[in-house]
Order: C-alpha cells, then structure tokens, then sequence
C-alpha cells in the first residue's frame, strides 16, 4: 500500500486513514497536528531551557539542524524548497526541522516581495 500524501509505501497494518484516505503514520501527524512554527509557549520553553544548558547558536542541535543553519547563513537566504532539495528532506521532515530553529530563535522567516525566504534569526 502507498500513502496518498507522500507516495512512501505503507507497511501493512500500519496504515492510518484520515478524512477518508489512507495516508503513512507522519502524513496522518503532520495532518492531525502540524508544527507551529509561531508558538509562543514553545519558543519561550526552548529559549529557557537552551539557557539553562548553556547552549547559543548551533550548539545542542542536531547535525542536520547543524548543517541546514550553516547552508542557509553560507546563502545569506534560502527558500524551503532549496532547503529541501540540498538536504533530501520531505516537506514534513523540513517542516518539523524549521519549527524547531524558529522555537530556538536560529533561523526566521522573511518575506521579499511573493517570495518567502527563510534567514538567520538575526539578519
């Protein structure tokens, strides 16, 4: 079976049906409860605890979050297609990704004219 959504097999029994579709298990999150990127909670939650671990810029990221910062503060700004292709990432891994640097105040978005590019947290 194969997910409506992302087109990703589905192994049997493992298939989730939402609004009448059968869809994989991170199509059905991503539908049921998309990141926030603009959660205030979350972003105050992440700032804390960054502070108390001591952690500023990249550190206590993951290595691709690592890797997406460095790519995007090497471009000066990247669209999230851009950052998708570079890093082979499904529109809901870089989703999830963005929410997480957006939370930690790395990364923001800007919008430029009818395109929306995504900056260091500080430009």
């Amino acid at each position: 079976m194969e997910c409506v959504k992302c087109n990703d097999p589905i192994p049997k029994g493992e298939e989730c049906n939402y609004l009448g579709k059968v869809v994989c298990e991170d199509c059905y999150i991503m539908s049921v409860s998309p990141p926030k990127t603009c959660d205030v909670s979350a972003v105050h939650a992440a700032k804390k605890h960054r502070e108390a671990m001591g952690h500023t810029g990249t550190e206590g990221l993951t290595d691709l979050q690592k890797d997406i910062v460095n790519f995007i503060k090497e471009q000066g700004q990247v669209t999230k297609p851009q950052i998708a292709e570079k890093f082979a990432l499904k529109q809901s891994d870089l989703e999830r990704q963005f929410a997480v640097l957006r939370h930690c105040e790395v990364l923001k978005a800007k919008k430029d004219g009818d395109k929306i590019y995504i900056v260091p947290f500080d430009a």
